[in-house]
């Protein structure tokens, strides 16, 4: 889940929070695969290409905010707003303001930072729900992270899009497939409005039958299935839910049983994340993670959990 620049920034991509659910309502059961961008807040420090870049005090992790008294939430706001020269940059880390001073150089008319930084994250998962009340969505079922850092991806906003399959990289133990997906960007689902460990979520804005959704319910060990596309449309496989458990975001152990299923993916894929889980005719979970060396099985968040937003 990348750009150019004329300063030789990386780029990349990510989101923000929202209202915790009341217990007891009804959901639509999505499934859909989606395209996902969210944008940082602030210009996440990734990487350094200079060593006086390095020796300014700057550390990977650090969240560009402010650039010579300038709002920075982007490799195009520092282009915009740094000089040649001493420039005073304002950072967050460890949820800590600080300032630090940088040498700007000029390299061949070109200003050189010796920073590699990122602004963006781009991806696809899985829609897991939406609120026929309020029109809230929730996906992925798990944070978008950082790679470089490993952390929670600070956000300030971003959008989920039409996404197709074109493809699957099957799942073999000890190497997690993917869904192969195209998107468009310009045909919008809903703004991501938060992320957090439990997923993403923001408002929906196309279309959806209200009298689609279904009452939330208790995972329970047994049969089940899962809602996912991973062809031209949104089916249910059947799963077994081996275990549950309250603790974290990991509450469902779970095996997929659907040969038809495992004909075409060898297992849990990358993209698959937000798979709404139904139980009993009841949104009971979703999929969050695969079990790399034996991929037909995986994990779940309970669904209440991921209504919490924590």
């Amino acid at each position: 889940m990348k750009y150019k620049n004329k300063i030789i920034f990386m780029l990349l991509l990510l989101l923000f929070p929202v209202n915790v659910f009341a217990y007891g309502k009804s959901l639509i059961a999505s499934g859909k695969n989606i395209g996902i961008e969210v944008r940082g807040s602030g210009a996440l420090v990734v990487g350094f290409y200079k060593d006086s870049a390095k020796k300014s005090g700057l550390e990977i992790g650090d969240r560009i905010t402010n650039v010579n008294d300038a709002s920075v939430n982007s490799a195009e706001d520092i282009e915009k707003n740094i000089k040649e020269g001493k420039n005073d940059l304002e950072i967050t880390r460890n949820n800590k303001k600080m300032n630090i001073n940088i040498d700007i150089l000029n390299e061949e008319n070109t200003l050189k930072t010796g920073i590699y930084v990122k602004d963006k994250i781009t991806g696809i998962g899985t829609l897991t729900y939406i609120d026929p009340e309020t029109n809230e969505f929730g996906a992925l079922g798990h944070e978008i992270d950082d790679a470089t850092t490993k952390t929670l991806f600070k956000i300030s906003g971003g959008s989920i899009f039409n996404s197709s399959i074109v493809g699957i990289s099957k799942s073999f133990p000890g190497d997690a497939g993917a869904k192969r997906s195209i998107y468009d960007k310009n045909d919008v689902y809903g703004t991501v409005t938060s992320n957090f460990h439990s997923g993403i979520y923001g408002k929906y804005e196309k279309a959806f039958v209200k009298g689609d959704a279904i009452e939330l319910g208790t995972p329970s060990v047994g049969d089940a299935i899962i809602r996912t596309e991973v062809d031209e449309a949104i089916k249910d496989y059947k799963i077994n839910i081996i275990n549950t458990n309250k603790n974290g975001e990991r509450n469902i152990l779970f095996a997929i049983t659907d040969n038809d299923l495992l004909s075409k993916t060898g297992g849990i894929v990358q993209g698959m994340s937000g798979s709404p889980i139904i139980q009993n005719g009841k949104i009971v979970g979703a999929v969050t993670h695969v079990i790399v060396d034996d991929p037909k099985k995986g994990y779940g968040i309970d669904i209440k959990k991921m209504l919490e937003k924590n």
